[in-house]
C-alpha cells in the first residue's frame, strides 16, 4: 500500500490521482493509524523548509514514520520540500531538518546562473540519472520534470546522488540512501515522465 504522508503540506490528491490511474492502490494518512500496513511512503513538500519541518514535527507522525523507515525498512520518496528535508539543515531556515541523508539545502547563486529568471528554478528540465536505479527505469533518456524552487540539495556524500539537473550548476536532482529517495521535482506535475517514476517507486 502507497502512503501519502499529509501533514498539512502537499497536494495529496495529485499523488492519489496518479495512483487511481495507475491502479495502484494508494492512501493518505493524517494519523499513526493510517500508516499502518504501508509498504512505501511518500513524504511530499511545499513552501519553506522550517514551516515543512515544523508541521511534521507537530502531525504526531514523525516517530512512526522514523520506526517504518529505519527499523522496517520501508522504502520513502521525499519531494521538492520533501526531499530538501531529508537534510541535517537549510539555508532557508533554522530548524533541523530530517538527516536521514548526509548533506545540507543551500541557496543557488545567482552569479551562477545565466538566464533572465533567475528564482525560482520554474519550469521544465532535464534529470539526468549518474547511476543506475530502479526509481529511473524508463526515463534514462530525454526525461523532462517540472521545477519549482530555489535551494537545492547539496550532499556530502557523492554516492548519495541519484540524478543530476544543470541550472547553472549542475546539482542533485534526486537523492538516495539505502531505502530512503528524494526528487527535488514535482512528478506529479511532470505528465507521463512524472506518471512513470511515482510507478517506479510503487513497483520495485
Amino acid at each position: 500500500m502507497i502512503t501519502i504522508i499529509d501533514y498539512g503540506v502537499g497536494n495529496i490528491n495529485a499523488f492519489l490521482n496518479v495512483y487511481k490511474k495507475l491502479a495502484i492502490p494508494a492512501k493518505r494518512a493524517t494519523s499513526i493509524l493510517d500508516l499502518e500496513n504501508s509498504t512505501r511512503l511518500i513524504l511530499p513538500g511545499v513552501g519553506s523548509f522550517d514551516h515543512a519541518m515544523e508541521k511534521f514535527n507537530n502531525s504526531g507522525m514523525r516517530d512512526k514514520v522514523e520506526e517504518l523507515v529505519f527499523q522496517n525498512k520501508v522504502p520513502i520518496l521525499g519531494i521538492c520540500v520533501g526531499m530538501q528535508m531529508l537534510a541535517k539543515s537549510s539555508t532557508e531556515g533554522h530548524l533541523q531538518g530530517l538527516g536521514w541523508i548526509d548533506g545540507e539545502v543551500k541557496r543557488f547563486d545567482a552569479g551562477t546562473i545565466p538566464f533572465p529568471t533567475k528564482y525560482p528554478h520554474m519550469g521544465w528540465n532535464n534529470v539526468n540519472p549518474v547511476k543506475e536505479t530502479p526509481l529511473f527505469n524508463g526515463l534514462e533518456k530525454d526525461a523532462e520534470f517540472y521545477f519549482l524552487h530555489s535551494y537545492y540539495f547539496e550532499t556530502n556524500n557523492q554516492n548519495d546522488v541519484l540524478a543530476v539537473t544543470d541550472y547553472g550548476i549542475k546539482f542533485a536532482a534526486s537523492v538516495n540512501h539505502e531505502n530512503i529517495f528524494g526528487i527535488q521535482c514535482h512528478p506529479e506535475k511532470s505528465h507521463n515522465w512524472g506518471i512513470q517514476l511515482l510507478k517506479n517507486f510503487a513497483t520495485f
